[in-house]
């Protein structure tokens, strides 16, 4: 689809920002209004675009430059949305779907979106439990160089994991006890690797994200370094940013 159009963002209707922005294939983003909306875009070069790192990146830096600019009520659109012309958007999406675009502008106001990934050590987190868990350690000490049999193994690998799930869900209440009475809304996302035992989206006020970066800050630090934090405070709000399903 040579010459398409790429898709970024919408703007609601009172917003007009001047751009002079570096879009994917380093073309000018501009923007276009259709219905009383802003559609923020750029010209492809490519009839579809891989979600790369380089280019999965780009899209999102465009919104977050945009948002930058003093512009932060923006719905973002899903990376690769190429379209042929605007009448396919206004049949598909302003037309039939104006009104809950509205509604969205409205929720989002004054919002941003923060996240937070929480890491720990498996074998480090093992290790701390054997020497807290008295009980534990000396179940593993008394089974330790004997011929177990397969319900000895199954019973002192439940009791371990039961033992961990427990530890990490202690962490994780006490990130979400600090956090979550700061957020309008959350959203907690599947965790991705074997080590991260918390991944989180939240809503919150524009105002409130030194509070919430602070908050994060204090509760690590009551964990002695044990815990790998991936924050990140500006970002297109794209888990809260969702259309109702079409009937």
């Amino acid at each position: 689809m040579a010459n398409g159009i790429y898709l970024y963002g919408i703007f609601p209707p009172s917003q007009c920002p001047d751009l002079h922005l570096e879009g994917l294939d380093h073309q000018p983003v501009q923007m276009c209004e259709l219905d009383d909306f802003m559609f923020l875009y750029s010209e492809t070069q490519q009839d579809r675009y891989l979600a790369s790192r380089k280019n999965l990146l780009g899209h999102e830096r465009v919104l977050e430059q945009v948002m930058q600019q003093g512009h932060p009520t923006l719905l973002p659109l899903q990376f690769g949305l190429i379209i042929s012309d605007w009448e396919m958007v206004r049949q598909q999406l302003t037309l039939p779907k104006g009104d809950s675009l509205k509604q969205l502008f409205s929720k989002l106001e004054g919002l941003r979106e923060v996240s937070i990934k929480i890491f720990w050590e498996p074998e480090n987190e093992l290790e701390l439990l054997m020497q807290e868990n008295e009980s534990l350690r000396t179940e593993r000490d008394r089974l330790e160089g004997k011929s177990l049999s397969m319900d000895q193994v199954v019973k002192i690998g439940q009791l371990i994991e039961r033992e961990m799930e427990e530890r990490k869900q202690a962490i994780v209440t006490q990130f979400q006890e600090a956090l979550n009475p700061l957020a309008i809304e959350i959203v907690e996302n599947d965790v991705l690797t074997d080590k991260m035992i918390y991944n989180a989206a939240y809503l919150i006020p524009w105002d409130a994200e030194p509070q919430f970066g602070e908050e994060i800050e204090r509760v690590d630090s009551q964990f002695e370094n044990r815990l790998r934090l991936r924050y990140n405070n500006f970002t297109a709000p794209f888990n809260f940013a969702q259309l109702p399903d079409a009937n």
